[in-house]
Parts: structure tokens; sequence; C-alpha cells
């Protein structure tokens, strides 16, 4: 059985901070990644956020650097990638974890120009960071990109038009990206997590309410982060090298549930 073949491997890990203390997606993506060898770039627009994630990461003896950067901008995300290259030589994986909730609303409520606004975070940066990233990764002959969406991306029902449609678009590209490198030997897989308490949610759902929607759920609890970078950390790495295209639930199998 090989192992996870991320030592000395290069990874770029965007939306790397987390608000406060706790540890978001992006955070525990890349202190994955660091404990399994791999040197990590981390991405975010918030440098004191980014930098609380190299601390941690330098405590358990890890390998990463902070690169302040806007996705949402080509320039941003092209020097980024240069910067991850010029310091360690190649690029072999891109976590691709920032998404915003966006405006709220239906069609006949949302605002249009809110959802542009958003739809360059949420979509647009994807593709800009990939456009960045897989020339590099054809240089050195394959990689494995990540892309984050929702459970919203493959149901209905969420008040707001904009998020379910932005994490639907996440889902095709990631398909369509598959198909378009696979011959160039690099990987593209999406995520779709559930409900997962971080600094955010935690903000926003009491304890009855996060024990109220854990009911709903057939692992009945909500996720963590941990449960969401361990699914990057699988797609990253070579135990998922014939895995390509896929879209993994990680939400307790509240899609199962109905």
């Amino acid at each position: 059985m090989p192992d996870s073949g991320l030592k000395d491997k290069v990874a770029i890990v965007t939306g790397a901070g987390s608000r406060g203390d706790g540890i978001g997606n992006g955070r525990a993506a890349a202190i994955l990644l660091a404990r399994e060898g791999a040197r990590v770039a981390l991405l975010d627009a918030e440098r004191d956020w980014a930098e609380a994630t190299k601390a941690m990461i330098d405590q358990e003896g890890g390998t990463s650097m902070v690169l302040v950067a806007d996705v949402a901008d080509a320039a941003s995300c092209a020097q980024a990638v240069k910067a991850t290259v010029d310091a360690w030589g190649r690029l072999d994986v891109l976590v691709n974890n920032v998404g915003i909730g966006g405006p709220a609303g239906n069609a006949v409520e949302v605002d249009p120009e809110a959802w542009d606004v958003a739809m360059r975070i949420n979509v647009k940066s994807m593709m800009l960071m990939a456009k960045a990233a897989i020339p590099e990764m054809q240089r050195q002959g394959g990689g494995a990109i990540v892309n984050i969406a929702s459970i919203d991306a493959l149901k209905g029902g969420n008040p707001s038009l904009f998020y379910s449609t932005s994490k639907g678009a996440i889902v095709n590209m990631t398909r369509s990206m598959a198909v378009h490198h696979g011959p160039d030997g690099i990987r593209v897989n999406c995520v779709t997590p559930g409900l997962v308490q971080t600094d955010i949610t935690g903000d926003k759902l009491t304890p009855q309410i996060k024990s109220e929607i854990a009911t709903s759920i057939p692992l009945n609890r909500l996720g963590e982060a941990s449960d969401i970078a361990g699914a990057y950390l699988f797609l990253a790495s070579d135990y998922s090298s014939y895995i390509t295209g896929a879209v993994i639930d990680v939400n307790g199998g509240m899609l199962i549930h109905g």
C-alpha cells in the first residue's frame, strides 16, 4: 500500500486562514497537508489569519509560507503561483477553498450587482487559480486540484438562489476541468460539505439549533473542519490517484436522508 505521496510536494491552499483562533476548512487542510510532509503556501486576503495558521504548522515542525492574495484578481493569482514556484521549484496541489455566502434572496429579491461580485469570489476565483496553477503542473507531468462546493450544489431548497447556483457551477466546472486536463496527469475533484462547525457558523447557530440540525443528519452530528480537510487530503494524495471528476459528499449522509 503506497503512502500519501505528499512528502516534499508543494501545495497552495486558498482561504488558509481562519477567523479568530478556530479551525476552518482551509486552516485544517493546510495543517493536514503539512503533517504529510508537503510544503504549503497559505493564501489569504487577511495576513494575520494566515500567519496564525503558519504558527500552528510551525509548532508541528511543518513547512509553510504566507502569501496575501485576492483570488478574484487574475494578476494576484498569477503572482501567488509564481511566488510559490520561485520558493519551492514546483506546484503539485491546489486546494480552492475560498467561498462566501453571497447575496440573499430569490431571483426577484437578489441584488444583481452583489451577485456579480460574489460570483467572482465563489466561481471565477477557482478558474483564475487553476489558470495560473495548471501550466506549472503540466510542466512537471501532473498534479491535483481540489475545489470546494456545498451540499446545496446537489439539491434545491436553499433560500439563497446565488449560493446554490454558484456551488452548482463549481461542480460542473470541476468535471469539465477533469476532462480537459486528465491527459496532462492533472486530477480535478470536488468536495460538497454539509453544515460544518466553524467560527462563522458558531456565531450564527445556538446550541439548540445545532442539536435540532444534528437530528436530521444520519450520523447525528454537525461536521467539523477536520472532516472536510480529510477529504481534501485524500483527493490531493496518491491514495486517490485514479479518481478525477468526482464529487465527494462530506455531509454526514444528509443527501441520503432526504
